[in-house]
């Protein structure tokens, strides 16, 4: 089966490889109604275009100023990651946002930001299991891959690789993001986990 990947900006895909990332929020490109989350397995395709340093938490900026001095998209990328979906949360309370600060790197505003596009759709919350690739696999950036999308096929095979987080850490973190959700929610919870 041809695989998929999600595109992502390139500081996130560090961050989650450095396991310092272990939620990804998304709500879908411009040219999109909604974002959904139809794979189970994906890879992670490394974008720079909108990724700015005022985006994102300051030690971001600190740590990877070479991924963000890249302001226009390449013609070829590494692939260094691939992710299988753990669980999928609907977020749609600033307070539920407010409760994962601990568990990503986009900067509070720009999060806000993302909760309020769109404001009848819900924020979608991925815990992803990442997987890191080595060495990375090269990847032809085609016109069809460009763009404000979410989701591209991709000619490559999906490679074996090592989780970044072991299996007990993953656990923890999954149970952590879960309570943090649940702790933060009204009595009558908007969404419960909607994959699992």
């Amino acid at each position: 089966m041809q695989p998929f990947a999600l595109k992502e900006w390139a500081t996130v895909i560090a961050a989650m490889l450095a396991g310092d990332q272990v939620v990804m929020l998304r709500k879908g490109g411009i040219g999109e109604k909604r974002f959904d989350v139809p794979h189970r397995e994906f890879l992670l395709l490394p974008t720079h275009v909108h990724q700015r340093p005022e985006l994102l938490a300051p030690e971001v900026a600190e740590r990877w100023p070479d991924l963000l001095a890249v302001t226009e998209e390449p013609s070829q990328v590494d692939i260094g990651a691939w992710c299988e979906i753990a669980d999928v949360h609907e977020v749609r309370e600033q307070a539920e946002l407010d409760a994962l600060a601990p568990f990503h790197l986009l900067g509070p505003d720009y999060a806000a930001s993302r909760l309020r596009w769109r404001p009848a759709h819900p924020l979608l919350v991925i815990v992803p299991r990442v997987h890191r690739i080595t060495p990375p696999l090269p990847l032809h950036v085609s016109p069809e891959m460009r763009g404000c999308r979410s989701w591209v096929e991709v000619d490559l095979t999906m490679p074996d690789a090592d989780p970044v987080l072991h299996d007990a850490r993953f656990a923890e973190v999954r149970a952590e993001v879960a309570a943090a959700l649940t702790g933060a929610r009204p009595e009558s919870p908007h969404g419960a986990p909607a994959l699992g």
